[in-house]
C-alpha cells in the first residue's frame, strides 16, 4: 500500500525493533507499526539421537525468544527444511508432527515454508530454519540503555540444563544424564510480567555464552556494573557436577528456556513471583551496581566475572 501516491511510508530500526510509519501525504496524523523479526537455525542430528528431545521442539520455541525479550508478541513463522536423501520418512513425520504441537502451544502458526533435499552424506540428517514477526507495543522500550543503578537482577530458572543435555545427546564425552534440556517458550512469563505492571527494564534470553555473556553484554551497552551472587544463581545439581566433572562453567552454558531480568529493586519480589509460577526455580540474583561485572563467591569474596572461553558446544541451534 506504500506504492500508493497519497501516502508515504518510513522505516527505522532500533532497541531490537523494527518501526512502519504510515502517514497520507500533506497530513499530520500518521499511523505506526512496531515489528520484532527475528529468525533461528537448527542442525537436528545431535537432537535426533537416544535420550535426547527432538529436534522439532527446537523451530517454534527458539523462534521466540529474541521477539520476547523486546516485548514483542510472536505473530507468525516461516519453517524451511533441508533434508538428506535417504531420510527416513517416519523421522521426518515425527519432526512435523513435533512442529505442529510446539506451534500449537505456543499460539504462532506455521504460514509459510520451503523444502530442499541434498545428496547423501551432505545434510548431516536435517537442518531446519525458522524466521518470525512479531508485533512490539509502541510504549514498550526495553534494552540495556533502559537498565539503571540499583536495578534487580532476577533469572527465570535454574540454569545450563540445555548446555549438559546436549553434551551428553552427543554421546562423546562418556558420561550420561537423565537431566533434560530447558527448552521452553518464553513469551508467556514476559506477557504475565507486562501484565502485571511490572516496569521491565531489559531481558535478554541467555542462550549462548549463559548468563555469564549476557550480563556482560547488558553491561556494555548499559555502562554500569552489576554484582551477582554465586549462592543465589539456581543450578540443578546435576548440572554442577556434569560441570566439574568436564572443567565447564555453569554460568556460560547455553540455555534454551531461561532469560535474565533487569527492573526497579522495589518491583523484585513481585516479578519474581509471576516468574516462579512458570518455573520454580526462578531466583533474584543480584543487582545493578558500579561499573565491573562481578560475581560474589560463596566466600563472600568479589571477582570478575570471566566469559567463556572458546566453543563449549556445536552450533546445533
Amino acid at each position: 500500500f506504500a506504492r500508493e501516491e497519497s501516502l508515504s511510508m518510513g522505516v527505522s530500526v532500533a532497541a531490537g525493533a523494527i518501526t512502519f510509519t504510515v502517514m497520507p501525504r500533506g497530513a499530520s496524523s500518521r499511523a505506526q507499526l512496531r515489528a520484532s523479526p527475528t529468525s533461528a537455525a537448527l542442525v537436528a542430528a545431535y537432537w535426533l539421537r537416544p535420550g535426547a528431545p527432538c529436534a522439532a521442539r527446537l523451530p517454534s520455541s527458539t523462534m521466540r525468544p529474541p521477539a520476547a525479550m523486546v516485548g514483542a508478541s510472536a505473530i507468525a513463522l516461516s519453517l524451511s527444511l533441508i533434508l538428506e536423501e535417504g531420510l527416513p520418512m517416519p523421522l521426518l513425520q515425527q519432526v512435523v508432527a513435533s512442529i505442529r504441537l510446539a506451534s500449537q502451544r505456543c499460539g504462532v502458526p506455521v504460514v509459510t515454508g520451503d523444502t530442499k533435499v541434498v545428496e547423501r552424506g551432505k545434510g548431516d540428517g536435517i537442518y531446519i530454519n525458522t524466521a518470525g514477526i512479531g508485533r512490539v507495543d509502541p510504549g514498550l522500550q526495553i534494552g540495556p540503555k533502559a537498565v539503571r543503578s540499583g536495578d534487580a537482577i532476577l533469572v527465570s530458572g535454574d540454569l545450563g540444563r540445555h548446555g549438559v543435555a546436549i553434551l551428553a545427546a552427543r554421546q562423546e564425552l562418556g558420561f550420561r544424564t537423565e537431566l533434560h534440556s530447558d527448552l521452553a517458550p518464553l513469551q508467556e512469563p514476559v506477557r504475565a510480567l507486562l501484565a502485571a505492571g511490572l516496569e521491565v527494564h531489559c531481558l535478554r534470553d541467555l542462550t549462548r555464552g549463559g548468563l555469564a555473556s549476557a550480563l556482560h553484554e547488558i553491561s556494555r551497552g548499559a555502562g554500569l556494573g552489576v554484582l551477582v551472587r554465586e549462592n543465589a544463581i539456581p543450578i540443578a545439581p546435576e548440572v554442577d557436577a556434569a560441570c566439574e566433572l568436564l572443567g565447564l562453567d555453569p554460568l556460560a552454558m547455553a540455555n534454551e528456556g531461561r532469560f535474565v531480568l533487569f527492573l526497579p529493586a522495589h518491583q523484585a519480589d513481585q516479578a519474581l513471583a509471576v516468574l516462579q509460577r512458570f518455573q520454580p526455580s526462578a531466583a533474584s540474583i543480584g543487582s545493578v551496581r558500579g561499573e565491573a561485572v562481578l560475581l560474589e563467591t560463596s566466600l563472600g569474596l568479589q571477582r570478575r566475572l570471566e566469559l567463556g572461553r572458546g566453543e563449549l558446544l556445536p552450533r546445533i541451534c
